[in-house]
């Protein structure tokens, strides 16, 4: 029970200056374990003069670490990554209990924060700018990177911490502070997650709690630098406006509508165990998540009833428990998902299976893993993002109409095929319009490379190269060691170079 100890502690508190503070907060949210529904406690909506506060702090503990060299910060992020792999069950553990998922994903989601703040240690000991051939003889010129300033990460309550960690290990490897706003859902757990930043210098990276009103301000403020922001699109739109207004740069992460295609050389029950893991993964809690399934008429049925297999046998309950699918994260999730399933057997889609509450399940938002049949391109259930359990079928009659229907999305976050067919996958790579495609092996990530999507599904790029980029500024530099004369192409210019009207 030390999770719930931990959350009576820093419940109502913030983290600032390298330590935890009692917030001076009139109105406070209740934090609701979604598997049994009891409160786990409480996190203070910021006042303006905290969040203020928060920021100035931030600003001079950037100057400190932006003086130290970039071996030095590497060794102090490789010795929290180190940190993290030595204790990471107390992180998982109140991960699970607040946002739901079950604990070997907790497990991996802390894990997968270790290897990203690794990666960005060394990335940033070697991105640090280039050398150019110069342009006169004698000259120097080559450009240096710098980090942006003081970074704000808006999180989303289904992975805080990776996604934390891949935005915050590229911001401080950077040399860049940051300061969070965690949803309010995970408040506490990523309150709980500082711990293992004690190493840093205080100040660098801290926490403030609260609604849309304090990540408003953090993200106006002309004393914040740079943005990176997961959730809603509406919300991305209003972010990417304010940031628009200073020039402020932005990450932004908005949403997806993952296609998943199924064709006949697939090996079918490799496809059918992909799509299930797809599909359900957190409970479909996945901006990647498949959620637009399209199979070729020749295998559809054989597919359906394969994946009905798979979902009934996945088990359901406390994440704390041994179970593959544990509860959405909020009530509102549960009663939102519940609607769109509803509208999707109006508009004349089949239930297969799933679709409804678990019968021995009375407290807690579950609900069962759905598979739908039937489905048409003008259903709702295929054009908005469920954020649940559910794999959506839409049959095919060839590759060609997959690849149409894979694109008329407004969504461009990640896209599934299943085929062992080389032509088809190489054409995959080439017409569809995502920034993330995985062909037979759905939903891995790679520090290494790059994260994001097209269209409403965002802009920037979260890992990789890329993702370290988003928080630097690039200067151009062109030294001259001797001053020499620039007669070339200074002052006075040459009668030579004079224009002279042509004779007739």
């Amino acid at each position: 029970m030390a999770a719930l100890d931990d959350f009576a502690f820093l419940s109502g508190k913030i983290y600032v200056g390298g330590k935890y503070v009692a917030s001076r907060a009139g109105e406070h949210f209740d934090v609701i374990d979604p598997a049994t529904e009891d409160k786990l406690g409480s996190i203070a909506d910021c006042p303006d003069d905290e969040v203020d506060r928060a920021i100035d702090v931030a600003n001079d503990a950037r100057r400190v670490w932006m003086a130290m060299d970039a071996r030095s910060r590497a060794v102090i992020l490789h010795d929290i990554a180190s940190a993290l792999r030595q204790g990471s069950r107390p992180f998982a553990e109140c991960l699970t209990r607040e946002e739901g998922k079950p604990f070997k994903e907790s497990t991996d989601e802390v894990s997968w924060c270790a290897t990203a703040i690794d990666y960005y240690a060394e990335l940033a000991r070697h991105e640090t700018g280039r050398l150019a051939g110069a342009t006169v003889p004698g000259q120097f010129h080559f450009s240096v990177k710098e980090p942006l300033g003081t970074i704000v990460i808006i999180l989303p309550f289904n992975y805080p911490l990776v996604l934390l960690c891949w935005e915050a290990a590229a911001a401080l490897a950077g040399g860049n502070s940051v300061i969070i706003k965690p949803h309010e859902q995970t408040s506490l757990t990523t309150l709980k997650f500082m711990e293992v930043f004690a190493g840093l210098p205080p100040g660098l990276l801290q926490v403030v709690t609260g609604g849309a009103r304090v990540g408003q301000q953090l993200i106006a403020s002309p004393k914040t630098h740079g943005v990176a922001y997961t959730g809603s699109v509406a919300v991305g739109q209003a972010v990417a406006r304010t940031c628009a207004e200073s020039f402020k740069p932005s990450l932004i992460e908005a949403s997806g509508n993952d296609p998943f295609i199924v064709m006949p050389s697939a090996p079918l029950d490799m496809a059918v165990r992909g799509a299930a893991f797809a599909a359900y993964l957190n409970c479909g809690q996945v901006c990647t998540s498949a959620e637009r399934f399209y199979v070729h008429e020749d295998i559809h049925d054989a597919f359906v009833e394969g994946l009905v297999a798979e979902a009934r046998k996945l088990r359901i309950g406390n994440g704390l428990g041994a179970v593959d699918l544990g509860p959405l994260a909020t009530s509102r999730q549960r009663d939102r998902f519940e609607g769109l399933i509803a509208r999707a057997r109006q508009q004349g889609a089949k239930v297969e299976t799933g679709g409804v509450r678990p019968a021995a399940l009375n407290r807690g938002w579950f609900v069962e893993p759905t598979v739908l049949s039937g489905v048409t391109p003008d259903m709702e259930i295929l054009n908005e993002e469920p954020f649940g359990p559910v794999a959506p079928i839409c049959k095919v009659k060839s590759f060609d109409e997959a690849i149409t229907l894979a694109n008329q999305s407004r969504f461009g976050l990640g896209a599934n095929l299943y085929s062992l067919d080389m032509e088809e996958a190489f054409r995959a790579v080439r017409e569809i319009e995502s920034g993330i495609l995985w062909v037979n092996a759905p939903l891995l990530d790679n520090d290494a490379l790059p994260f994001g999507g097209r269209k409403l599904s965002g802009s920037g790029r979260q890992l990789g190269p890329e993702g370290l980029a988003q928080f630097q500024n690039t200067k151009f530099v062109m030294i001259d060691p001797k001053a020499s004369n620039q007669d070339f192409w200074w002052f006075p210019y040459s009668k030579a170079e004079s224009f002279e009207p042509a004779k007739s």
